[in-house]
């Protein structure tokens, strides 16, 4: 090959001077799909699930694959650098980069063709592996590699950093999983590529134009690096670090996909791909082996290995410990071996048979004093994998111990020294003073994922950050190791790479960048031509966040809001498609700043500081407010979330402070108030049953128009329970006080009256409020966060007596008793009696079975279809509400398909009747549509039971307290609500309704103009 075919190394550029007005106006005008430019859309993209922060120019997300190659095109026009991402969840700050960032998960996630006798499918980039899987599951066929993010990732970010996952162990990373891709360089050659014959490979290198230069390059870059390649690249099976110089090798078939694989972004933009795919494992078995200490267990690794695992993973009791603290899959817990440290050890095969044999022989060739647990069911298998999975959420933000960091989580060595690497790392830790980092990872495979506590808010602790990571890097090396084994280089370790591979092929990396992107626009400073890795950092040496004064007082924050606005990780499961509850309204929209993630990130601007953030304005920023306006405040991330990001308090805080001062929407006073406008039952129910009033009220009140008004009760549930005459029964289980809360109350109080019931039947006094009491849920949720801690205060006042003698109070409407049990500490932590309500407040289950074990509810012997409350699912949990159900003979049907989509006061906003909608659509509807007239529907929260009745589906859900009321009778459950009055009724009650909406309106005016003229 002629010298003239080598190309020139890449050269690094000056940091980009993009006119990005001009740039704006020519995307806006040429790309079909969503171009945007506004601060909150580049603040939600700053960042990914690195260390690392630069801001974008702008984010593309193209309706077409054709959208996103003309980008690429206007680009390259106007010089702009250029980023493709996927799920966003890299570690080594390869998806953060100031260009223009192509998203192609909200649009580009086509299942484009499937061969099934091949074992083939093309696919767009930007589809979820876990979609994907599920499109696949009809051949029987899936995709083999599953990073621990497979909810969420994208293969177009899988193929960027050549993932693995568990299941490498047996199907091998994504370069052993490709077939080819259809790629776009910077300057517009499109072309598939892949494994290249000998005369293919000549016709191309004959061709004319940029094509015939690339492959001519392509066999030189090949032949002057071949020896070195062969020479220094470690032999071991998660060598990801680098760029795949060792596809060009004849033994691997001049592999140009292969090649491309883990390129991170820096050389092409991938628009399809072509996998090769694997059959569905007809059985699986999981066995967990438990060892005294995690290097014991990984030298015990080789020789399990003999048994040809699927996956074979390694959990130490750091892991394991932190997920206690965190109350992180406790029932997973409870299921490993006894231990310190643990493999987890997946095989299948084709019969049941199968795997019991090859589980049984594992447990045979054990050590004696190694302990075991296996299973065969799905159920358990998962739950245990989630305590593998959960390991980056786990090891963050740990209560009560300093923050960890990624920078050094993927090293890989042999597998059969992967012992003595882990005592040499633990004596690196002890070294530099970082104490006992967790350790886990694919330890079949000799790759060890962790995170370290460093200091990255200090100068020295910064510079402390940078030795570590470079001794660990010349230890990884000593060991025949690559440095990163799964998450790729990116930033963190790209400035490291000549010591794993020397500067000749540090050369051959520039020259490959060079041959496809010679004016480095392509993701530039990552993997070649590095940025620092202590440069570009998220907090770094300067950075002093803005500390405002909260109303929560934030106590795992520290009470700061800065902490909590760091808390996010960038794991991504906030994406996810399905299960759990967050995040609905990523669900609804698929946007970044629709994520609990994205918000997080717009509030981490927000108090940031530093000069190039987007946020620049504050608790007063429109950008902030617009993010989280469709968040639902479901609380769904309080527990779904690893690091337990609670994006609903961050929200009640941000609007209190966003409207201190100023008029608030319409809304914020008619459902924000609520309780109040409760008080006048017979006059808003004349009101809002009359068409044109009704439409005039909802306008007025800032409902959505498509929302039915509930219907007040004529007797609530307190004014039933005084012309009662109080308690009755034995009551020899001591006094509970009823929880009369404003929807059970005032909207469906034949809920009280049955949980009553089911109370005295159980042996309980009960007590009732006998003054007006409220939790204040719908001032939090609007932020009027002075008036609820008002609400509280008085509350707890009325309670005192109560609390001090140890009284349980049962809540009924779940989003009520999730205050007392987590809002009201926050909101009043120096109240010594607000910690007795949070520790005596229970569900009606909860109570039943932690203080009535002994009673059996009657039987109902009936199936169920059962919506949780997502601020139940969150806070309370819905255990005990399984057991009595369990108890009672009901065959539930918990469903896991997310929140109702109502959520309070969000469905009734206008606005947000869509996404309420498609929320509800995802999974409860269709659940509830298909289930058959004998099914009951049980629904303990107003939202999720109203969403239901105001839907097609028709049914009205009951709540538990009225199916064990109803087996207590004897008969079937049937739900009692208030009907709207009929319209001659309604007559009187209007005139006067209107009269005094009249004269408030006036007086209303009339105070508005004093004002005014105060002003004035």
């Amino acid at each position: 090959m002629d010298p003239v075919d080598l190309p020139l190394p890449v050269v690094k550029n000056p940091r980009s001077q993009t006119d990005a007005q001009a740039l704006e106006r020519e995307l806006r005008a040429r790309i079909d799909g969503e171009v945007r430019f506004d601060a909150g859309t580049r603040a939600a993209y700053s960042t990914d699930g690195s260390n690392y922060r630069q801001v974008p120019i702008a984010v593309v997300l193209p309706h077409t694959v054709e959208a996103a190659r003309e980008t690429v095109a206007v680009c390259q026009e106007h010089g702009a650098p250029l980023l493709s991402r996927g799920g966003g969840t890299s570690l080594a700050g390869e998806c953060c980069n100031t260009a223009v960032v192509i998203d192609w998960s909200k649009y580009c996630h086509r299942l484009v063709s499937v061969d099934q006798e091949n074992r083939r499918c093309v696919v767009e980039p930007g589809i979820v592996l876990d979609d994907l899987n599920r499109q696949l599951a009809e051949y029987g066929l899936m995709y083999g590699p599953k990073p621990a993010t497979h909810p969420n990732c994208t293969i177009g970010g899988m193929i960027g950093n050549n993932s693995c996952g568990s299941t490498a162990q047996a199907y091998g990373k994504v370069v052993d999983n490709l077939h080819r891709l259809e790629v776009l360089t910077y300057d517009g050659v499109r072309l598939w590529v892949g494994p290249t014959d000998e005369a293919e490979r000549e016709r191309l290198t004959a061709s004319d134009g940029r094509t015939g230069e690339l492959f001519r390059g392509l066999v030189a870059l090949r032949d002057r690096y071949a020896g070195l390649v062969r020479e220094r690249y470690p032999d071991i099976p998660r060598r990801v670090s680098g760029y795949n110089l060792d596809s060009l090798l004849p033994e691997h078939g001049f592999d140009v996909a292969g090649l491309l694989t883990g390129s991170e972004s820096t050389l092409v933009t991938v628009l399809h791909a072509e996998l090769k795919l694997v059959p569905v494992p007809k059985q699986t078995a999981l066995v967990v082996l438990g060892y005294e200490d995690i290097c014991r267990a990984a030298d015990h690794v080789p020789a399990v290995l003999e048994h040809e695992p699927e996956a074979l993973e390694g959990v130490d009791h750091q892991l394991v410990h932190f997920q206690q603290e965190k109350h992180l899959n406790p029932k997973a817990l409870k299921e490993l071996p006894e231990g310190r440290a643990y493999l987890m050890v997946q095989l299948t095969g084709d019969s049941r048979e199968e795997v019991e044999d090859k589980a049984r022989a594992l447990i045979d060739a054990k050590p004696d004093d190694v302990d075991h647990t296996w299973y065969d069911d799905q159920e358990h298998m998962s739950e245990l994998w989630q305590v593998r999975e959960s390991g980056l959420g786990a090891t963050a933000h740990v209560p009560g111990r300093p923050d960890t960091w990624e920078g050094w989580e993927d090293s890989a060595v042999p597998v059969h020294r992967l012992g003595d690497y882990l005592r040499d790392l633990k004596k690196l830790y002890e070294e530099f003073d970082y104490g006992h980092p967790s350790v886990y990872g694919h330890f079949g495979h000799g790759c060890v994922h962790t995170r370290i506590p460093f200091d990255l808010e200090s100068e020295a602790g910064v510079a402390r950050m940078r030795a570590f990571v470079e001794r660990a890097a010349d230890l990884v090396v000593s060991y025949g190791g690559s440095l990163s084994g799964e998450h790729g280089d990116g930033q963190s370790r790209g400035e490291l790479l000549g010591k794993m591979f020397g500067p000749e092929l540090i050369e051959g990396f520039e020259r490959l960048k060079g041959l496809f992107d010679p004016g480095n626009r392509m993701n530039p400073g990552k993997v070649v031509v590095p940025y620092r890795l202590d440069e570009n950092l998220r907090l770094g040496s300067g950075h002093l966040p803005w500390e405002p004064e909260t109303v929560f007082s934030f106590p795992d924050d520290d009470g700061r809001f800065s902490r909590a606005a760091t808390r996010c990780v960038g794991v991504g499961k906030c994406r996810s498609s399905e299960g759990g509850v967050m995040c609905p309204s990523y669900r609804a929209t698929r946007d970044e700043e629709h994520s609990t993630r994205g918000r997080a990130r717009l509030l981490f601007e927000m108090v940031n500081n530093d000069a190039d953030s987007p946020i620049t304005d504050g608790w007063r920023s429109d950008a902030v407010h617009d993010a989280l306006d469709l968040c639902l405040a479901c609380k769904g991330c309080k527990t779904d979330c690893p690091v337990n990001v609670d994006m609903a308090t961050y929200k009640a805080e941000f609007l209190y402070h966003h409207y201190k001062g100023r008029l608030r929407p319409l809304a914020h006073y008619s459902m924000g108030w609520l309780p109040a406008v409760a008080r006048a039952p017979r006059t808003v129910n004349a009101l809002a049953g009359v068409e044109w009033v009704a439409r005039v009220a909802k306008t007025l009140g800032g409902v959505a128009p498509q929302r039915k008004m509930p219907v007040f009760a004529e007797q609530r549930f307190t004014e039933w329970w005084r012309r009662r005459g109080g308690p009755r029964g034995s009551g020899h289980r001591g006094e509970v006080v009823v929880w009369p809360d404003t929807f059970t109350d005032h909207f469906h109080p034949a809920i009280g009256r049955a949980a009553v019931e089911v109370l005295e039947a159980a042996g309980f006094r009960v007590k009732v409020p006998d003054v007006s009491v409220c939790c204040g849920l719908t001032w939090i949720s609007t932020g009027q966060l002075g008036v609820a801690r008002r609400v509280l205060g008085h509350t707890v006042d009325v309670l005192r007596e109560d609390l001090r003698r140890g009284t349980p109070l049962v809540g009924l409407e779940p989003s009520c008793t999730a205050v007392f049990r987590a809002d009201a500490a926050e909101l009043l932590p120096k109240d010594p009696d607000v910690a007795r309500l949070r520790a005596q407040t229970r569900t009606l289950a909860e109570l039943l079975v932690e203080r009535a074990d002994d009673w059996q509810p009657p039987r109902v012997d009936a199936r169920a279809v059962v919506q949780r409350h997502c601020h139940q699912y969150a806070v309370m949990g819905f255990d005990a509400d399984r057991e009595i159900l369990r108890r009672a003979g009901v065959d539930a049907d918990v469903l896991d398909d997310g929140c109702c989509g109502l959520a309070g006061n969000f469905g009734f906003e206008k606005g947000h009747y869509d996404v309420s909608m498609a929320c509800a659509e995802a999974g409860l509807l269709p659940a509830v549509r298909e289930a058959d007239e004998s099914t009951l529907v049980l629904a303990d929260g107003f939202s999720c039971r109203t969403q239901v009745d105001q839907s097609d589906a028709g049914r009205t859900p009951l709540h538990l307290a009225e199916i064990l009321a109803a087996g207590l009778g004897g008969h079937t459950a049937v739900p009692d609500r208030p009907e709207a009055p009929g319209t001659r009724a309604l007559l009187p009650t209007v005139a006067a309704g209107a009269a005094v909406t009249l004269v408030a309106a006036v007086a209303a005016a009339r105070r508005a103009q004093r004002a005014g003229r105060r002003r004035r």
